[in-house]
């Protein structure tokens, strides 16, 4: 089969090609739903479609290991506390939508988001559950766009609570809010000795109804990972613990919550009447070597393909600055991703990638669009392969964490970095 390329659209013309890998690229690509139209072009009419999504560089992701992370969570936490799916930033690159559909059918009860623009995607999408705004919303424009869209914003004083019962004035409908309290990430939130002033002073206000008081853990992973009982993490429960107190009565009709993943996991006692869970509703566990029986499937996969292979001399230089030469007389690989789709440049000649279950690796400088693996010792890899440079390959795993050991970076910044011109291919 011939193709070519007009104006981002792919134009099928007549089959011709007995190449193998081409054959079942063009019908893998058969498999994905895409659009058809006429295309006139020079005088010409042609039927196109779309681009495959899986032509170049492509984040493919697991809804259902999305939807069994959900349930094993839910039935960690038991029936008297809520699960709340974090789903911000693009659901950690895995497509908010995606993930916030499957997470609310594995047993999710609310979302958490961070930016106003993040709520209303999710209500285009046709969720109705809660959705929290994690991060402040500061002017009345964008509390009137919350209240609007049904989307329960976080306060963390009073200049937002009068601003959003001024909005809710006659309106029939009491605008939810949370409130917010810092005990020790030093960011967002009042202090705890201002909590019990601060909600007299919004019991007053006619229109809002205060829904939730929450607080954030600022180092649950490490002190997970030391395993260590007088930790701060235990700090910032015990003040969490006394602000509730010194609510009395008042905070049984408020939703508490607390933990994060690692707090999630480190201890019951952290999890009050709700938890918020990032990283390991994705399938990841927030420390290394973590022992736990629950089994969490990471649901990412990132891949490219071959888009050439050649073969060079000994002492040739691969890519800008010539920082890799060969030793040898070497096959290499061109692939279609670079740092422009979140592929760190510090990784340039640190990584691996599995080309069916076998390890081969990168050379050279990782480049905006293209990187270069060494496929010597793999001689029988053609054009049109495909390469998994995260995600479970045959029996080779590489993990977020393999790229944060080699880079200096963290599992949550690794999966939030794949940009938006790589396509999500939901399986």
């Amino acid at each position: 089969m011939q193709a070519s390329y007009l104006s981002g659209m792919l134009v099928v013309l007549t089959p011709s090609c007995s190449f193998p890998y081409y054959i079942d690229w063009m019908q893998s690509m058969s498999k994905i739903n895409r659009s058809e139209r006429s295309f006139t072009f020079g005088g010409l009419t042609e039927n196109v479609i779309s681009p495959d999504p899986r032509s170049r560089a492509w984040v493919e992701v697991d809804s259902k290991n999305i939807e069994n992370n959900a349930r094993v969570l839910k039935n960690f936490i038991g029936d008297d506390c809520s699960l709340m799916a974090v789903v911000k930033a693009d659901g950690y690159g895995h497509g908010a939508e995606t993930v916030a559909k499957s997470a609310l059918t594995g047993g999710a009860d609310s979302l958490g988001v961070a930016t106003l623009e993040e709520g209303i995607q999710l209500r285009n999408a046709g969720l109705k559950c809660q959705i929290l705004i994690l991060g402040n919303l500061i002017n009345s424009e964008e509390l009137y766009s919350s209240f609007c869209w049904d989307l329960i914003p976080t306060i963390s004083g009073i200049r937002e609570a009068i601003i959003c019962n001024n909005i809710a004035e006659n309106k029939n409908k009491k605008f939810f809010i949370h409130l917010k309290v810092d005990t020790g990430m030093t960011r967002l939130g009042c202090d705890c000795d201002e909590v019990k002033d601060l909600i007299s002073k919004i019991d007053y206000l006619e229109n809002i109804s205060l829904k939730g008081i929450y607080s954030h853990l600022a180092i649950a992973d490490k002190d997970l990972e030391k395993n260590t009982k007088l930790n701060f993490t235990q700090i910032q429960v015990t003040r969490f613990e006394k602000v509730l107190k010194d609510l009395g009565a008042k905070n049984k009709s408020l939703c508490r919550h607390l933990a994060n993943s690692a707090g999630t996991l480190s201890d019951s006692r952290l999890h009050f009447d709700m938890v918020r869970v990032g990283l390991s509703l994705y399938g990841y566990f927030p420390v290394n070597d973590f022992e736990s029986d629950l089994r969490l499937k990471p649901a990412l996969k990132v891949k490219s393909r071959v888009t050439l292979v050649r073969e060079v001399e000994k002492g040739i230089g691969v890519g800008y600055g010539h920082f890799f030469k060969t030793k040898k007389k070497s096959k290499l690989a061109v692939v279609a991703i670079g740092y422009a789709d979140g592929v760190s440049r510090n990784l340039s000649g640190k990584i691996s990638a599995s080309i069916d279950g076998v390890l081969v690796p990168q050379v050279g400088a990782i480049a905006m669009d293209q990187m270069v693996f060494d496929i010597t010792d793999k001689p029988d890899i053609k054009t049109g392969q495909v390469l998994t440079l995260l995600g479970t390959d045959g029996e080779v795993c590489i993990s977020p964490q393999n790229w944060c050991d080699l880079s200096g970076s963290i599992p949550w910044e690794v999966l939030c970095g794949f940009r938006n011109r790589l396509p999500r291919v939901v399986t």
